[in-house]
Parts: structure tokens; C-alpha cells; sequence
């Protein structure tokens, strides 16, 4: 595609010769010929004399000389449309491969693609331009919306319900039974019955071998816009709101309730029943154990205000220097008792 093609799809004034070729999107270090790039930060601005890529997008307060240029606002969402145009997703065929199993009371929307191996349960409505890769199980009674993508090795369990545009990655496995034991007399445990559900909402995204539970009773939610990392584990009756972001390996307990907004570094630890309010940053490896209000940044574990985090972080690699410093005045001040317990040994026996 030519620069100046390229720019009047995306809106964009370019500068430089508008009839060259750009064929893919690239990094600044990588890009060569054919490639766009961008710039978004100024420390990167020291990149733009090196780089061998035929177009960079960047903002307008940028003085570039003798480039071939885009001029953006959000140079990096331009990129990203770049990367979109340039390399758009593969095409899938409409229809159910005949290696498929969908149960005859299935209601299949108009351009579905069901591929093979897939399982498709009793009474399971999908709905129009879904796209079912290899090897996905959809149990009985389940929902799904419009324009969604469900890749290979999916497991999506009875009842759950599943909005539009929704993604889910490899290997996830979405309504898996809650984990709910009872300890009986003799030391044995009785399984709670998992008679809830998941509620996933429109333009949600679920990445690979993510679990995310029934509830026991009521049903477990992910609010609309919300993007889960890899390998996240979510409890039963767990609500999460609006466009929210989970990195990878975090892990949230029963009954937690989060607000919109809310980012969670990698392998975040949450306890059952936590109120998170909206806009909360938890920084990665944190424990949160107590209820955190709106608008809060925490970090460390349990998890503390993260201005307090930081001091305790500037003060732990002093503490064996400290601790020594305080072992010789305890032995000073022990000193001190003794001599004074001598003279009044002294002054009584006068």
C-alpha cells in the first residue's frame, strides 16, 4: 500500500513521498524497508536519525528532516490501525465443519464458523459472525453473543452467558465448578454444589488458560470492556466492573468484588469477600487482604499505600546496618544499668 493511501485511510497528513510502499508495521530498532514505525515518547526521539524504516508516524510537535513521515495525535493508536490495515486477521469460511458435533437444538446465527472437533451442546445459542476454532466444548445451555472469537482447547461449561465481540484465548475454560468444600465430623470433605453461573459482558477479552469459576449460588461476572491476562484464576461469585485490566497469574478468591477501572499487576493476590473500589492500581507480587477504597495505588504484601510501600522499601536494605547500630546501644545502655545498680549496691551498703 502507498504512504499516501495509507494516510487517507487513517486520517492522517503524511509528509515525504507518498508513493512509496509500505507493506508491514515494525519496531524502531527492527523496522527497514517497506516498514512503519512510530515515535509516542521523547526519549525515543534519539531513534529517529537510526532508524531504517521507509515512514514513521509522529506527533505534531515533532521536528522531523528529511523523513517520511505521518502526523498523529496518539501516534501509538495509529500504529495500531496501521497494524490492522496492513495486517488484517485471516478470513474464516462461514459454516459447521462436518467434523463438528452441534446438537440439533443448537441455534447457530447467520455466518457462524463452527471448525472441527468443536462440541456444541443442547439448546446453545450463538450468535451472528461468531468464529469457533478446532476443538472448543460448549455445554448445554449456553449464551453467546455476536463477533466473538473463541480459539482452540475453550472449555465453556453449562449455563454460562457470553456478551458480543467477546475473545477468548487457548485453553480457557470459562463456568468450571467453584471451589467449595464443607468439613464434615470425621475430618472429610463435602463438595458445595456449584449451581450458579458466569456472566461475561460485551468487548471482553480472556487470555489462555484462564479459569474463571461458576458461583455456588447467583452467578460470577466480568464487566463489559474488562481484559484478563494469561494463566488468571477468578473464584466463584466474584464480580468484577467495567474496563478493568488482570495480569497474568493474578488470582482472586470467592465473593471479592471489584470496581471499574481497577489494574492489577501480575501474580496479584486477592482474599474472598475484598471490596476493591474504582480506579485502584495494584502493583505487581501484592496481597490485598483488607477492602481498598477508590482511587487508591497499593503495593506489597499485605498490601500498603503505595507511598508507604516505597519508604519501606528504601528503609529494608538498612535494617541489618540498623540492627547492629541497635544491638550496640542495647549493650551500652546495659552497660550503663549495671555500673548504676553498682553504686547504689555501694551507696546502700555505706
Amino acid at each position: 500500500m502507498k504512504l499516501k493511501e495509507l494516510a487517507s485511510l487513517l486520517k492522517c497528513p503524511y509528509e515525504g513521498d507518498g508513493d512509496l510502499e509500505i507493506k508491514r508495521v515494525a519496531g524502531l530498532e527492527e523496522a527497514g524497508e517497506g516498514d512503519l514505525t512510530f515515535i509516542s515518547y521523547p526519549r525515543y526521539l534519539s531513534w529517529l536519525e537510526k532508524t531504517r524504516a521507509t515512514a514513521i508516524i509522529v506527533s505534531p510537535d515533532i521536528q522531523v528532516q528529511g523523513k517520511n513521515i505521518l502526523r498523529s495525535l496518539n501516534p501509538y493508536l495509529t500504529f495500531i490501525q496501521a497494524a490492522e490495515i496492513l495486517h488484517p486477521s485471516p478470513k474464516n469460511v462461514p459454516g459447521v465443519s462436518a467434523g463438528a458435533w452441534v446438537s440439533p437444538s443448537a441455534q447457530i446465527g447467520p455466518e457462524v464458523t463452527i471448525s472441527a472437533g468443536c462440541f456444541i451442546g443442547e439448546r446453545v445459542k450463538i450468535g451472528a459472525r461468531t468464529v469457533i476454532h478446532p476443538l472448543v466444548a460448549i455445554y448445554s445451555d449456553v449464551t453467546i453473543g455476536e463477533d466473538c472469537l473463541i480459539h482452540s482447547h475453550v472449555a465453556i461449561r453449562e449455563n454460562t452467558q457470553i456478551g458480543n465481540r467477546v475473545i477468548i484465548h487457548n485453553g480457557a475454560v470459562i463456568g468450571s465448578d467453584g471451589f467449595g468444600y464443607i468439613q464434615l465430623e470425621n475430618g472429610r470433605h463435602r463438595k458445595i454444589p456449584q449451581l450458579g453461573r458466569v456472566v461475561i459482558e460485551d468487548d471482553v477479552e480472556i487470555g489462555a488458560n484462564t479459569a474463571i469459576d461458576r458461583a455456588a449460588l447467583g452467578e460470577t461476572r466480568i464487566g463489559h470492556g474488562t481484559k484478563i491476562d494469561n494463566l488468571v484464576q477468578i473464584a466463584h461469585n466474584v464480580q468484577i466492573g467495567a474496563d478493568s485490566i488482570l495480569a497474568g497469574q493474578a488470582g482472586i478468591a470467592g465473593s471479592t468484588k471489584i470496581g471499574q477501572r481497577v489494574f492489577m499487576g501480575g501474580q496479584v493476590g486477592i482474599a474472598d469477600h475484598i471490596e476493591i473500589g474504582d480506579g485502584v492500581l495494584i502493583a505487581a507480587k501484592s496481597g490485598v487482604m483488607r477492602n481498598i477504597p477508590s482511587g487508591s495505588f497499593v503495593a506489597g504484601i499485605p498490601s500498603l499505600d503505595i507511598k508507604q510501600w516505597r519508604k519501606i522499601c528504601v528503609l529494608l536494605p538498612q535494617l541489618p546496618d540498623t540492627f547492629k547500630e541497635i544491638k550496640k546501644i542495647a549493650a551500652k545502655i546495659e552497660e550503663i544499668e549495671k555500673k548504676i545498680n553498682r553504686q547504689e549496691k555501694n551507696q546502700t551498703n555505706e
